[in-house]
């Protein structure tokens, strides 16, 4: 499946993130900002871009190491829960980005052992509990984490992934 338009005008890429929770349900979420003078900042789930010949589950491998220092099977990590398609503005280039959610639980020592790497996170990195996620000002990626992650909390991946359509990250109001 091709997510992206003919024609757009947009760098197309896809990603592969992960939803990471640790033993006691928080998400962790990694911290960003565009690096333009009036560049927002916003949190996001730990993934990145699929590299040349990589499909989006061995690219979920290798940017939990990259980004979390934790290197585990790829038979750890869940089917694809959600998928978006989001268009946004980095350091002034449009983009159209395809997104691919997987669910990754942690045991407690696997949380212990995370080591975000300060590149990937420039701006820090944090646990967030669900009631944290629904009583933030700060803009969060995709902005429905605090509606959608208790129901998969609660009951799991479903047998598709839930498609969250295509969005313009750009109207958030990113806090400075």
């Amino acid at each position: 499946m091709d997510p992206h338009p003919q024609g757009t005008s947009r760098t197309l890429r896809n990603t592969s993130r992960l939803l990471l929770l640790d033993h006691r349900d928080r998400l962790l979420l990694l911290c960003s900002r565009d690096p333009r003078p009036a560049g927002g900042r916003w949190w996001f789930t730990v993934g990145g871009g699929t590299e040349e010949g990589e499909d989006a589950l061995t690219a979920a491998v290798r940017e939990l190491r990259e980004e979390t220092g934790l290197d585990l099977p790829a038979e750890r990590l869940g089917p694809p829960v959600w998928t978006r398609t989001a268009d946004f503005t980095f350091d002034g280039r449009p983009f159209r980005q395809w997104e691919e959610y997987r669910l990754l639980r942690l045991t407690a020592a696997e949380t212990a052992a995370v080591r975000v790497d300060p590149g990937e996170a420039k701006f820090g990195h944090h646990w967030w509990s669900v009631e944290e996620l629904a009583g933030t000002d700060q803009t969060v990626r995709p902005r429905e984490l605090a509606v959608l992650l208790p129901a998969l909390l609660r009951d799991g991946p479903g047998g598709a992934p839930l498609d969250l359509g295509l969005v313009d990250d750009d109207d958030d109001q990113a806090a400075p």
